[in-house]
């Protein structure tokens, strides 16, 4: 009589692997099914990182150098302020979100990196939109570094601020609850720390985070992370994830990574051995292209392009696949009220090849 042993997958390292999690060993995945049809919406932008879109229809749109731009229909109209930054790397001005008063308060956040730590501020803009002042800091202990900086800032289903932080290239940081590195926090829109936060008293509400810029929310208490994978630290590298995260999850890293478990803490539904690094991320909501609907639209960095995962009825992985294989580096990726996506690019950062009329916004529609 034979004995079947069912035994657990053993990553390289010794941890074992989740079975749930899509291990990507090639191409990042397969090209797109649904015909789409990509609009620039305006260009001369450099390294734009985050859009808010106004009540008005216009956009506040942050550069990464320090400036504040306002872009209405196909124009840069102005700089609305210059945010005093100190670059380095990853780091500049990066997320910025309208406060969910914004119509009475004109009040909006922003997340820069200045004096070697990154801060996060609210700020006023005029009620003509041509300038904006310091109203409040926040936070400014935020630890900065070359690389892993974060800074994506999300307005959540229930009025409070999220801030995407990364680890600063110390990746015990993203497992100590006494430190703001390596996660996303939660705080009220006056700076305050919601009492229902996980973690009495403290802004933290995910952990075990390399360095997201992306993140949405599939209902008022699950959200999607995207987070970069190592870049040689630990001896590793590749293994960009996507996860799906709750209040007080802790997402590993650096303890497990990849598609690695580990007791009490979230493996990703799917991680990209060779780096992709995911930008921004957005559910989609819209009925433009409706084969698209609540599915997770994410950018790609250096694997260049803007990534569709589909999620099944019990939110695992369905499918998966790869749009705008010509866009270059994709940064942000955001709904508009209009119903449509849009995305930024980031070709001009650096790392890519910058085109003549810099960087810009597109519109993502159905073909």
């Amino acid at each position: 009589m034979r004995v079947l042993l069912l035994l657990p997958l053993i990553a390289c390292g010794g941890a074992p692997l989740d079975p749930n999690c899509l291990l990507v060993e090639d191409e990042p995945g397969p090209a797109g099914s649904v015909s789409i049809d990509v609009e620039t919406v305006v260009t001369g932008l450099d390294v734009p990182w985050s859009i808010a879109f106004l009540p008005d229809g216009a956009m506040l749109v942050s550069e990464r150098a320090g400036r504040i731009r306002l872009v209405r229909g196909n124009t840069i109209e102005r700089t609305v302020a210059e945010v005093p930054i100190d670059p380095n790397g990853e780091g500049g001005l990066l997320g910025l979100a309208l406060a969910p008063d914004f119509d009475t308060s004109r009040a909006f956040f922003v997340y820069f990196t200045s004096g070697g730590v990154n801060h996060l501020e609210r700020w006023i803009v005029s009620a003509a939109n041509d300038s904006a002042t310091r109203e409040k800091v926040l936070l400014d202990q935020i630890p900065a570094a070359e690389f892993h900086d974060g800074g994506r800032l999300r307005i959540g289903p229930d009025g409070m601020l999220y801030v995407g932080t990364g680890d600063s290239r110390e990746p015990d940081l993203a497992q100590d609850r006494a430190s703001l590195a390596g996660k996303i926090l939660r705080l009220a829109p006056d700076g305050s720390v919601p009492a229902d936060n996980p973690i009495s008293g403290s802004p933290v509400f995910i952990l075990g985070i390399r360095n997201t810029q992306g993140f949405d929310w599939l209902d008022d208490t699950t959200l999607v992370v995207t987070d970069h994978g190592p870049s040689g630290e630990l001896g590793r590298s590749g293994h960009d994830e996507m996860s799906i995260a709750r209040a007080g999850d802790n997402l590993g890293w650096p303890t497990i990574y990849g598609c690695e478990s580990g007791e009490g803490m979230v493996s990703p539904l799917i991680s990209w051995e060779e780096a992709v690094p995911p930008g921004g991320a957005a559910i989609y909501r819209g009925d433009a292209i409706p084969e698209w609907r609540n599915n997770v639209l994410v950018g790609s960095l250096g694997a260049e392009h803007l990534h569709r995962i589909v999620l099944d009825a019990e939110r695992k992985l369905a499918s998966h696949e790869m749009y705008l294989p010509d866009a270059g580096r994709l940064r942000d990726v955001v709904m508009g009220p209009d119903g449509h996506l849009y995305v930024t690019t980031s070709n001009c950062d650096g790392r890519g090849e910058c085109p003549a009329d810099r960087d810009r916004i597109l519109r993502i529609l159905r073909r």
